[in-house]
């Protein structure tokens, strides 16, 4: 495919992060928030945020609850981002994220807004209007009331059929059922790829392994995020890794939807293999060291990226 930075993501289940930094979470106890905030979020969106400050020319889509969407709006008009969101009746949910000073993230995730046929309807038309003008489409998150993960794996396999790249980055029966739609790259951290194979994973040669089975099913890029240890990448046969440098954990949120931005925006400017994934993992190692979502530097991202240990693997 040609350079091109052009992007949709699609957030089906967007949220309204509601963060508290604190000492310590105090189980069955009070605990006390010393800075918090409230913005607008969800995988998608966050990872939209990510590929804006890169420079990407995004448009965003989903479903969006017409009763608290001003943060979003906010948001959008801010990174220049073309606003397809669906709206549906009913309030975004708010989901709680409870930082310690350890860098441990506590996640306190609700449902989302009921999405009816008529909206999925409205859904399925902007997607295949945005076809017609865009190659890379970025599903990323997990489903709202209405939305059966076999709906989503549909979705996929129409845009994968049209010969678009989806990034697919979901989790539980969403991921199961999106990989038989065979996207062109997921990203699962090594608990998701646990949870799909039915089986703790504790070494990286069972998630090598794991990871294999799922390039048997026809899925052209698996990216295996390892947390600390870094990030692994399968492609046609060939596993690459790369490992960054111990991090200063502030936060590991929105670190995932990093990689997966630098991901996108790496194959969108059809980087060189090695120089596209050291570049996303000092995108994403870069990200634990901050608060809230989005790229403060690129220089400091570029100088990061000097120090990426790559290394092919044999297995």
């Amino acid at each position: 495919m040609t350079t091109t930075n052009k992007v949709v993501t699609i957030t089906l289940n967007p949220a309204l992060d509601l963060t508290g930094s604190l000492e310590t979470l105090n189980k069955g106890s009070i605990s006390l928030v010393n800075q918090g905030s409230l913005h607008a979020a969800g995988k998608g969106v966050n990872v939209a945020k990510v590929l804006s400050d890169l420079g990407a020319n995004v448009t965003v889509t989903g479903f969006l609850g017409t009763d608290n969407q001003e943060l979003f709006c906010q948001l959008f008009a801010e990174m220049g981002a073309q606003d397809k969101f669906v709206r549906v009746a009913g309030s975004t949910r708010i989901n709680v994220k409870l930082v310690e000073q350890s860098g441990d993230v506590s996640d306190i995730n609700f449902p989302g807004v009921e999405v009816d046929a008529k909206a999925i309807a409205a859904f399925e038309q902007t997607l295949n209007e945005l076809m017609a003008e865009h190659d890379y489409f970025v599903f990323a998150g997990s489903l709202p009331r209405g939305i059966t993960p076999e709906q989503c794996a549909i979705w996929i396999a129409h845009l994968q059929q049209n010969g678009k790249r989806v990034l697919f980055d979901s989790s539980r029966d969403a991921l199961a059922k999106g990989l038989d739609s065979k996207p062109w790259l997921i990203k699962p951290n090594d608990e998701e790829l646990s949870q799909f194979v039915g089986r703790h994973l504790t070494t990286q040669a069972q998630c090598l392994e794991a990871a294999e089975s799922l390039s048997d099913k026809g899925i052209a890029n698996i990216v295996v995020s390892m947390g600390a240890e870094g990030v692994l990448w399968l492609e046609n046969g060939e596993w690459l890794q790369a490992k960054p440098p111990r991090m200063s954990v502030v936060s590991t949120v929105g670190a995932g939807d990093t990689l997966v931005a630098g991901l996108c925006w790496g194959h969108m400017q059809s980087k060189p293999k090695t120089e596209l994934l050291s570049f996303a993992t000092a995108l994403s190692a870069l990200a634990v060291s901050q608060v809230g979502v989005g790229v403060a530097s690129v220089e400091e991202v570029l100088s990061l990226q000097q120090k990426i240990e790559l290394q092919k693997l044999s297995h």
